[in-house]
């Protein structure tokens, strides 16, 4: 089977044109409230995210706690050790606003649709896939701006933990409850309508990474970047999943995990949300003109995972089916 393009890869690419070519609607002193928007349209995703959540689905989930923890401790723990390893060596402004681009992309938990679909398309463990994609959102909230008050508490004035979890909790939390709440109720709508609201998650994502690099744009700040650099990042983008990939098979086998499990640890454990990343980001970088840079090894990061789990799906399915046949 030969990998697709994935459509919203290059929706952003395009976006990031656009926000070159026309920074002006995206920057601060635009007569647009994107940032208004974008505040809506994300308390919205969650909203939705909420509704499609099923809180039995996810006490039933709970059972297979070996494959959920080492997922959860590949996306929260084992990704941002490995980044961290780096920090020493880091010797420069820029390549710290890089590095912390890669901080910010170890830290983030795990990706939903993408996930599943891929998981289902291998043949693996897929009601343990939908639950740790799933509740890794949930605990990414908490834990993400947690690893990056590390760091950012270092260099920005005006970072208080407080804040932005109130704000976490305020725009991403209560949405989801409200969502979960209601989700006996609209959750068939939403499953229905499954095709639109993801068109309405990507349309929002788009419009707040066009805010972020048209205003990196307008600053001037990718001067900084050069094509050796970005270079530089695709190849550490691609080093950090192999690694990932690799460790998380490796403990998948010995502790015994079936082929299912491991097919579902392998996807989820390496997999990054580029939803979580924009919305995160617009609240933990709300004014940092870097904010694109920051973003740039995520962006890649979200190519990388699913070229390479497209084509490793692809090669397990026919595997799983001829071990059946």
């Amino acid at each position: 089977m030969k990998p697709k393009i994935d459509g919203f890869i290059l929706a952003i690419i395009a976006v990031v044109i656009f926000a070159y070519v026309f920074p002006y609607w995206g920057s601060k002193n635009s007569p647009i409230p994107l940032s208004l928007i974008g505040s809506i349209g994300v308390s919205l995703i969650f909203f939705f995210y909420g509704l499609k959540l099923s809180p039995d689905k996810i006490k039933s989930g709970l059972k297979n706690w070996k494959l959920h923890l080492l997922v959860q401790a590949s996306s929260f723990i084992l990704f941002p050790i490995i980044i961290i390893a780096i920090y020493p060596f880091i010797d420069s402004e820029s390549s710290f606003t890089i590095w912390l681009g890669f901080m910010f992309l170890a830290a983030l938990p795990s990706t939903v649709s993408s996930s599943v679909v891929m998981v289902s398309m291998a043949k693996g463990n897929i009601p343990a896939a939908i639950f740790n994609a799933s509740i890794s959102g949930l605990i990414g909230i908490v834990i993400t701006p947690l690893w990056m008050s590390l760091f950012l508490s270092q260099t920005t004035t005006d970072f208080d933990l407080g804040i932005i979890y109130l704000k976490l909790i305020t725009e991403i939390l209560l949405p989801v409850i409200f969502g979960i709440s209601l989700q006996r109720f609209l959750g068939y709508y939403v499953r229905k309508h499954l095709r639109y609201l993801t068109l309405f998650d990507k349309s929002i994502i788009l419009l707040i990474i066009y805010k972020s690099f048209s205003e990196s744009f307008e600053e001037n700040v990718f001067s900084a970047v050069n094509f050796r650099d970005l270079l530089m990042i695709l190849l550490a983008v691609i080093v950090l999943f192999t690694v990932v990939y690799f460790i998380i098979k490796q403990i998948a086998i010995r502790l015994g995990f079936s082929l299912e499990d491991r097919i579902t640890a392998k996807f989820c454990g390496t997999k990054k949300s580029l939803v979580h990343g924009t919305v995160f980001s617009k609240i933990l970088f709300k004014n940092s003109a870097s904010v694109g840079i920051i973003l740039l090894p995520l962006m890649l990061f979200h190519f990388i995972q699913i070229f390479i789990i497209s084509i490793l799906a692809s090669k397990l399915e026919k595997q799983v089916s001829l071990s059946e046949s």
